[in-house]
C-alpha cells in the first residue's frame, strides 16, 4: 500500500494510536518498535480494543481479519511519511520551536497568545521527538489556522529530519546552552544541531524569530532573508521588553513594538523574559491585539513542574523539576539567590546526558552554590558524589523527601530542580 492510499484511509479514520492501551473504536494502530518493545506483537489487542486497521512491519501469525492488517516496510517511516502528506494539505503558518532551555514554556505561551484569535494546534505536553512530532501533525484538523510544533533533539541531524515532514514556515530557537552535551558533542555541536531549523528556513524562504540579546542567534540566522527580532537590551529589535519585577512572579513591560505597560505573569524567574517576549513578538506579527496578548499571558498557568510557585505549609516552593542542564541550573540558582527572603533551602538533583563533562559541570554548579548564603543545601544523585563540600547528599529524591519531612520547616523558601529522571517533585509528596 502506498502513502496516498494510506492517507485516504486516514481521512476516514483520522485518529492514530501507537499504544494499544489507548486504542479506542475507530483508531488506526501503528505498531512501532524499539530496543525494548515490539508493537507488532500487540495487534490482536489493538483490534480487540476497536482499531479499524493495524499498520505493521513484521509478519507475525495473527488470528484476526487480515484485511485490517496493513503491512509496510517500516512503521515509523510510514508514520512520518503520512504526517508529511497531511502537512502538505495546509497553507497556514507552521511555527517550529527548538532550543536547549525553555522551549516547552515558550511553545505554551505562543499557543496561548495565538489561540486568543486563531484556531491553533500545538504539541501536547512534550511530544517533541521523532514519534511525537508526526503524531502532533496528524492531529491538526482542517479548521486549523495556526500550528505550533515543538522540536526536541539530543544529537545532530534530528531537527533536520523533523523539518522534512513538519515543513515549518516560521521558526524560533530559544537558546543554545549546555544540554545533551553527550549526544551533540559539546556546545558547538548543540548550536549546529539546533541551527538545522534555521538552515531549513534559509533554504525555504521561511521566517526566523531571533532573540537579539544572544549574539550567537544572530550569527546562526545569517543568510535568512526574513528575520523578526525581539530582545531586552538591543533597541534595534522590532520588539523590546524589560523586567519590571521578578522578586516573586515575573512582571514585564513592553517598551517597543507594542503598547503593553505591564504583564503580570504566573511564571517564576527573570530567565522567562525571552519566552514572554517571543510570545508577544509572534502575537504582534500575526496582528493580535495588545489586549488579547496581555490577557493570554496573564492567564497562563505553568504546570508539569515547570517554574511553578507553590505555597505549602507556610513555605514558598519553586518547583522547576521537569528538566535540568548546566545552563538552566545556573539561571535557576542565581534567580533563587536574588529573590527576597533569608531562609532559603536549595534541593537540586543531578543533570543527565552530559557525558565526559558530567563531573566538571556538577562541580561548577557546586562552586556557584558556594557564592551565596543558604539555610541548607541538599544535593541529590550520584552525579554529585565525590564533590567536596559541606552540603547534605542523598542518592535519590525519596531519601531527600524523608529528610525534608523530618525538618518540619515553616516560613522558608525552597527551590527544587533537577533532571526529569531524578523526579525531584517526590520530595514534596
Amino acid at each position: 500500500m502506498n502513502i496516498n492510499e494510506l492517507y485516504e484511509i486516514y481521512l476516514k479514520y483520522p485518529s492514530i494510536q501507537t499504544d494499544t492501551r489507548k486504542v479506542k473504536e475507530g483508531d488506526i494502530y501503528f505498531a512501532l518498535k524499539g530496543p525494548n518493545f515490539n508493537g507488532n506483537l500487540f495487534t490482536d489487542k489493538a483490534i480487540e480494543n476497536g482499531a479499524v486497521y493495524c499498520v505493521v512491519d513484521e509478519a507475525i501469525n495473527r488470528n484476526q481479519d487480515q484485511d485490517r492488517i496493513i503491512v509496510v516496510q517500516d512503521v515509523l517511516e510510514t508514520l512520518q511519511q503520512l504526517a508529511k502528506k497531511h502537512r502538505e494539505q495546509f497553507n497556514i503558518p507552521f511555527i517550529a520551536i527548538t532550543g536547549s532551555n525553555g522551549k516547552t514554556t515558550t511553545k505554551e505561551l505562543i499557543h496561548a497568545v495565538l489561540s486568543s484569535t486563531y484556531k491553533t494546534y500545538t504539541t501536547e505536553g512534550n511530544l517533541n521527538n521523532h514519534i511525537g512530532i508526526p503524531l502532533t501533525i496528524l492531529k491538526v484538523k482542517q479548521d486549523a489556522e495556526m500550528a505550533v510544533i515543538e522540536m526536541g533533539a539530543n544529537h545532530q541531524k534530528e531537527i533536520e529530519a523533523y523539518c522534512l515532514y513538519s515543513m515549518p514556515t516560521h521558526g524560533l530557537i530559544t537558546n543554545c546552552g549546555k544540554a545533551h552535551l553527550e549526544g551533540f558533542g559539546g556546545e558547538e555541536g548543540v548550536r549546529k544541531g539546533k541551527g538545522e531549523l534555521f538552515d531549513y528556513l534559509k533554504q525555504h524562504n521561511g521566517v526566523a524569530f531571533i532573540y537579539r540579546d544572544y549574539d550567537y542567534l544572530t550569527e546562526m540566522s545569517s543568510g535568512i532573508t526574513n528575520i523578526i527580532s525581539y530582545g531586552s537590551s538591543d533597541f534595534n529589535a522590532e520588539l523590546v521588553g524589560q523586567i519590571l519585577s521578578d522578586t516573586a512572579y515575573l512582571n514585564v513591560s513592553i517598551i517597543k513594538g507594542a503598547s503593553i505597560e505591564n504583564i503580570d505573569t504566573h511564571l517564576v524567574g527573570g530567565y522567562n523574559l525571552p519566552n514572554i517576549l517571543a510570545a508577544v513578538c509572534i502575537g504582534k506579527v500575526f496582528n493580535i491585539t495588545d489586549e488579547k496578548i496581555k490577557s493570554a499571558l496573564e492567564s497562563y498557568l505553568p504546570s508539569n513542574s515547570r517554574s511553578q510557585l507553590i505555597h505549602k505549609d507556610s513555605n514558598t516552593i519553586i518547583l522547576d523539576a521537569y528538566n535540568a542542564n548546566p545552563s538552566s541550573m545556573k539561571l535557576a540558582v542565581e534567580n533563587f539567590a536574588k529573590m527576597q527572603g533569608h531562609d532559603k533551602v536549595l534541593i537540586i538533583g543531578g543533570m543527565m546526558e552530559l557525558g565526559k563533562d558530567s563531573h566538571l559541570e556538577h562541580l561548577q554548579i557546586v562552586e556557584l552554590i558556594k557564592k551565596f548564603d543558604w539555610k541548607e543545601v541538599v544535593l541529590v544523585g550520584n552525579q554529585f558524589s565525590g564533590i567536596e563540600g559541606s552540603y547534605l547528599h542523598f542518592n535519590s529524591s525519596v531519601e531527600a523527601r524523608e529528610w525534608y519531612l523530618s525538618q518540619g520547616y515553616k516560613n522558608i523558601q525552597i527551590l527544587l530542580k533537577g533532571s526529569r529522571s531524578m523526579q525531584m517533585e517526590k520530595v514534596l509528596e
